[in-house]
């Protein structure tokens, strides 16, 4: 057990923050004397001097300040963690789990991530960037508190929040765009074509892949972009994602004479909505409300 308390390291952070003993005792409401002691208290303890008179104040020594920097540490902690214990009385969540499907608008992801965290800094989150059936498995496992999903999950009601539209693409020097003409499936199947990887673990899917000859397919959505930008295949991929790759003409859409764009909703998922904490309320909230404002913006 620790010879010092936090009260003592608190008293000392009050005479130091409050230029001596008195102006302390006014402003914690302690009188002098039990400051006094339980400085002189920490000292002994600790067989460090801490403080030394400056005039009519005092001052830490340098021991003492490099001491006291580290006890605010734990007194922060402490009360920090006072905080979280009120929370959870008033039946706050300590964790909420988020599980949201790749083609998410990053930027409205983090922004809702931002808002949340303003409102609820203590409550821990659990992100998962899923792909196809990755977020609902999860809702099905009881281990996800939220999900946005393209799937609709059996059994749940989903609360509508976009559209993402899927773009098919290719590098502007890709073979494809050499034709410099209409394309159809004939055409594209004939060359690689990029696919992303179902996250779900027993019931994956196999979405949008057209039989081509040649497909590669990846774990994640960042890398599928990367290698189509590369001239490595072509793909179906969220607009949301690259936006930026398209107005710098890094990336093409195929002229395609029908399917060369893809409409896919996204709903928000609770587990179990009636006994959804503040926090998940609150994030739940947060995420709808910065899509709407990022696909506005798009």
């Amino acid at each position: 057990m620790s010879r010092v308390t936090l009260t003592q390291w608190q008293m000392l952070a009050a005479v130091v923050d409050h230029g001596g003993f008195a102006r302390a005792a006014d402003a914690i409401h302690k009188s002098p004397s039990t400051l006094n002691h339980a400085v002189h208290k920490l000292e002994e303890q600790l067989g460090v001097q801490v403080l030394e008179p400056a005039g009519r104040r005092v001052r830490l020594t340098e021991a003492g300040a490099m001491l006291l920097r580290r006890a605010r540490q734990l007194i922060e902690s402490a009360e920090a963690l006072e905080e979280v214990a009120g929370s959870l009385a008033e039946g706050l969540e300590a964790e909420v789990v988020l599980a949201v499907d790749q083609v998410f608008p990053p930027d409205a992801l983090a922004s809702a991530l931002a808002t949340f965290s303003e409102t609820y800094p203590h409550v821990r989150v659990q992100l998962h960037e899923t792909v196809l059936n990755g977020g609902i498995e999860m809702l099905y496992d009881g281990s996800a508190d939220l999900v946005i999903s393209g799937v609709a999950a059996q059994g749940f009601l989903g609360e509508p929040l976009a559209s993402v539209r899927f773009v098919a693409v290719a590098h502007p020097d890709h073979p494809l765009h050499r034709l410099e003409r209409p394309l159809d499936l004939r055409d594209l199947v004939q060359h690689r074509q990029l696919v992303v990887r179902d996250s779900a673990l027993r019931q994956a899917m196999d979405e949008g892949w057209l039989k081509a000859e040649q497909r590669w397919t990846l774990s994640h959505l960042e890398t599928s972009i990367d290698m189509v930008e590369r001239g490595l295949g072509f793909a179906w991929l969220p607009e949301t994602r690259i936006r930026q790759a398209l107005d710098a003409g890094r990336l093409v859409p195929l002229p395609l004479t029908a399917g060369g764009i893809r409409e896919t909703p996204v709903q928000l998922i609770h587990r179990d909505r009636d006994r959804a904490g503040p926090a998940t309320r609150v994030l739940a909230e947060a995420l709808a409300t910065e899509v709407q404002g990022d696909m506005s913006a798009g």
